[in-house]
């Protein structure tokens, strides 16, 4: 194929991330995005949030992205096979590419439980699972939602705020103990009894029946008009698998300019496992804004620039009215510095091996930033 071509597989903010970086850096070529989902490019985030409570409808990524960044976008049209200069969709269709980049981002874990694959049983990833779910949740007076990851936690309250008596069943004595440490658990858990939302600590799901009921090790059965699985996710590695480029940790693996081992593919977001200058090594980061970082990457790349991925991965998470902010390199940490402010805010400072890396805060915006550049420097945790 002699003329320049990009092809995006997948919608989420990587894709879309890569397109619009792509064209600002001078790439000229065609460029197609194909994406499984039936609904344009949109924000993620508010899915557990203000579009479950029907506040808001769905929000672009990128006002008239089409138009904007002359792309073609097919939707609701997943990409079945990758081949070595084309791909081939679920409706037959063959496109062929210069350079593709994979963006297929991950989809939710079902628990290997019997009854955890019932069609009355919910996830929450796309906007079809959030319309599903806020229809679900209309018209019954109770919700269990197992695990309290962020995701978990921000649907529960607003489920609460829906009316619904919530039950969380979280699997260690505080919500996230083991990725931000106990004493973070400990105020995610009172934010969660704040808004009404009870919580089943060191509890394990056994099984679920009918779809409405679960068994847990503490609790014989237990009834909800809705159970809503937020029990992890997997990446979409198939379409890679298949085509023989290189996987590690069940990623796709890449430099740090999102590069596969296949000449001319490139990986972002979810699905990859992408080498970071600045760590020092291959990171897994499942967060909006790094797929939106990650993806711009990818875009430079794909338009011949000399890109790398060298940031310090970072989110938020609003439970309820409480804004979380965390930026660290997501694996793992020694010692967890909590540091409680008078006002109602925190901070905790992960450490390993002496160096600080991870912030996480609440109303401490100023140890946020801080913390990012000393994550990145691999200072001290520091003193105060």
């Amino acid at each position: 194929m002699d003329a320049e071509n990009l092809v995006v597989i997948g919608s989420g903010p990587a894709g879309v991330s890569a397109v619009r970086a792509y064209r600002e850096a001078g790439g000229a070529g065609e460029v197609r995005l194909l994406s499984a989902d039936a609904d344009p490019p949109y924000e993620r985030p508010p899915l557990s949030k203000e579009f479950l409570r029907g506040e808001a409808g769905l929000s672009p990524i990128d006002e008239d992205f089409a138009k904007i960044h002359d792309v073609t976008v097919t939707l609701d049209d997943p990409v079945t096979e990758l081949g070595e200069d084309r791909v081939r969709t679920a409706s037959g269709a063959v496109h062929g590419f210069t350079t593709c980049l994979l963006a297929t981002g991950a989809e939710p874990v079902r628990p290997g439980i019997p009854g955890a694959d019932h069609r009355d049983v919910r996830t929450l990833r796309s906007a079809a699972d959030s319309r599903a779910l806020r229809a679900a949740a209309s018209g019954v007076r109770s919700a269990i939602v197992v695990g309290a990851g962020f995701i978990g936690c921000e649907a529960a309250v607003s489920l609460s705020r829906l009316g619904l008596q919530v039950t969380v069943v979280c699997p260690d004595d505080v919500p996230q103990e083991k990725r931000l440490g106990r004493d973070a658990g400990r105020f995610l858990l009172r934010w969660l009894k704040a808004e009404g939302v009870s919580v089943l600590r060191g509890t394990k799901l056994l099984a679920v029946e009918g779809g409405h009921r679960i068994r847990t090790d503490l609790v014989p059965v237990l009834d909800a008009g809705v159970v809503v699985l937020a029990t992890g996710v997997r990446p979409r590695t198939e379409l890679a698998e298949a085509a023989g480029i290189a996987l590690e940790q069940g990623r796709i693996r890449t430099d740090e300019h999102l590069r596969t081992s296949r000449p001319g593919v490139l990986a972002a977001g979810d699905v990859a496992l992408a080498y970071n200058p600045a760590a020092g090594r291959a990171l897994a980061v499942e967060h909006w804004g790094e797929g939106l970082a990650m993806g711009e990457v990818a875009g430079r790349t794909a338009a011949g620039q000399d890109a790398a991925w060298a940031e310090v991965p970072g989110f938020w998470s609003v439970i309820g009215d409480r804004v979380l902010k965390y930026a660290a390199w997501g694996d793992g940490f020694d010692r967890a510095h909590p540091r409680p402010r008078d006002d109602g805010g925190f901070t905790v400072w992960y450490e390993r091996d002496g160096r600080t890396v991870g912030v996480l805060t609440h109303e401490a915006d100023e140890d946020y930033e801080r913390g990012q550049d000393l994550v990145r420097r691999g200072a001290p945790v520091p003193a105060s």
